[in-house]
């Protein structure tokens, strides 16, 4: 007999936003360097609570109590990924959810490695860019997102697109991790990672939009995001959300 999976919704978006703001899950991001302040922003305003050490004493007691993990590629070397490993492994064993954003693995062939030696230590979601998950047609029982215009999730069951967003996020560093973060707090409450994922992308993106009507350009965007973020409800989602089943 098959089994009917659920598919993403608005409504399922807004409940999932409340309940992250009403837990206030904790996130820890092993993060660009270049954007952990705009991330850990993202997550704070949308009602999760961000930590960014990547200390290798401290790693395993911030993971410890985290309810979900970000892995990020954006700035590595040696010592960060002997961090991630350790990070990854702690996650592993307390059963939390961690998502791999592979970084510009598309450009380097160590990093390329590093993100599919990752990528077999089963993290709940693998999300890039078209060039990178390219990369990744294989990502074990991960949902797999690729991001874009119209972002795409699949996690071999279902398949579903959503459509919002601005052209703007595209100009503004960091709104790509700023999302990553968000998706795991969106795990953090729900433990379908296909639709904690689509939610939380749901709820960037109509935020995007609405920022997007205030916002002069690129500058005052990523002010006006964060606001939109903190400020975004189910009536939004309802009226704004864009998901489709993109299986046809």
């Amino acid at each position: 007999m098959s089994v009917m999976l659920e598919l993403p919704s608005s409504l399922r978006a807004a409940t999932l936003l409340a309940q992250v703001r009403a837990r206030r899950p904790r996130v820890h991001c092993l993060m660009n360097t270049v954007v952990q302040k705009f991330t850990a922003d993202g997550i704070t305003v949308v009602g999760g609570i961000p930590s960014m050490t990547s200390s290798f004493e401290e790693i395993g007691s911030f993971v410890a109590k985290a309810d979900a993990l970000v892995v990020n590629l954006g700035t590595l070397d040696a010592a960060r990924r002997e961090v991630i490993r350790l990070a990854v492994g702690v996650a592993n064993a307390a059963g939390k959810p961690w998502i791999l954003d592979p970084v510009h693995c598309d450009y380097s062939p160590s990093r390329l490695a590093f993100a599919r030696e990752l990528t077999g230590l089963g993290p709940a979601i693998v999300r890039g860019n078209t060039a990178e998950m390219a990369l990744f047609e294989e990502a074990g029982s991960a949902v797999r997102i690729c991001t874009g215009p119209v972002d795409r999730l699949a996690d071999g069951g279902r398949s579903v697109r959503i459509a919002n967003g601005h052209r703007w996020m595209a100009a503004v560093t960091g709104t790509g991790c700023l999302t990553g973060g968000v998706i795991a707090a969106f795990m953090a409450v729900e433990p379908d990672k296909l639709i904690a994922a689509a939610s939380a992308l749901v709820v960037t993106g109509v935020s995007a939009e609405l920022a997007a009507r205030e916002a002069k350009g690129p500058g005052s965007f990523g002010v006006a995001f964060l606001d939109s973020l903190s400020e975004v409800g189910a009536d939004e989602l309802l009226l704004h959300a864009r998901i489709e089943d993109d299986r046809n």
